[in-house]
């Protein structure tokens, strides 16, 4: 499909030869996100099923859900929000504007989604400052789907606020950078979440999970529940690296 380079990096896009419509989107060699065209409610990862689980949990089924994605990578979670809580708002945070538009173009957006972008560092826009007084209520879902440069746009303070669900995954080259997994960054991502909002950090860790511990424990510091979630068993000393998504809220984590 394409073959990008970023700074020293190269992305590539490709379809699976065994399952046609399915494409998968990597960082130098790395797998970052896998899209299917034809449904995109099938996910490939499980941790990215745990957070689409978590997702159908965070309202009635089908109700609208302020969604923002700290980045887009190939928007995979963008698209499952879109097909099943039909009309909800979403932002998306990418530093990589060039990605961004490459992705979209090899892989549209399904019609409807209303999506709204802002290019730049997520720590930089994150610390942008609020409203004096959050607004009550998510983005008009009337907002195109456009992207604009976060050092230009007043879509900062007026739509990242009272979010309900944010999915917090930063990667630079296999590393989470500590400026956006510090209790600063939480705090800043708290403040612009909704009351009840809920937030899923996707770590990559194994045993014995330190670093996860780590940034649990960070987390707990900012919301009153923290739930971690693995796929391995956390004494297997011999257990590979995998994904850790860590779930927190202020209201209770079911």
């Amino acid at each position: 499909m394409f073959s990008l380079m970023l700074d020293n990096r190269k992305a590539k896009l490709m379809e699976s030869k065994r399952r046609p419509g399915r494409f998968e989107l990597s960082v130098d060699g790395i797998p970052q996100s896998v899209v299917s065209m034809t449904d995109p409610t099938a996910l490939e990862y499980a941790y990215i099923q745990h957070i689409a689980r978590a997702m159908d949990a965070a309202a009635e089924p089908g109700a609208p859900l302020f969604t923002v994605h700290l980045g887009a990578g190939a928007l995979t979670l963008a698209r499952y929000v879109a097909a099943t809580r039909a009309g909800s708002p979403q932002l998306a945070v990418e530093f990589e504007p060039a990605l961004y538009t490459a992705v979209v173009a090899a892989l549209p957006l399904p019609s409807g989604t209303d999506l709204r972008v802002i290019f730049g560092d997520a720590r930089a826009i994150a610390d942008a400052d609020l409203p004096d007084e959050k607004r009550s209520s998510a983005p008009s879902s009337s907002v195109p789907a456009v992207a604009a440069a976060a050092a230009e746009s007043t879509a900062i303070d007026t739509d990242w606020v009272d979010a309900q669900f944010t999915v917090v995954d930063l990667w630079d080259a296999a590393v989470i950078r500590h400026r956006v997994a510090s209790q600063e960054f939480y705090r800043r991502v708290a403040a612009r979440s909704a009351a009840a909002g809920v937030v899923a950090v996707n770590l990559l860790d194994g045993h014995p999970f330190e670093y996860s511990r780590r940034q649990a424990a960070t987390l707990r510091t900012v919301f009153d529940h923290v739930a971690v979630v693995l796929d391995a068993e956390p004494e297997d000393d011999e257990g590979p690296l995998g994904n850790v998504v860590i779930f927190a809220s202020d209201e209770p984590l079911s």
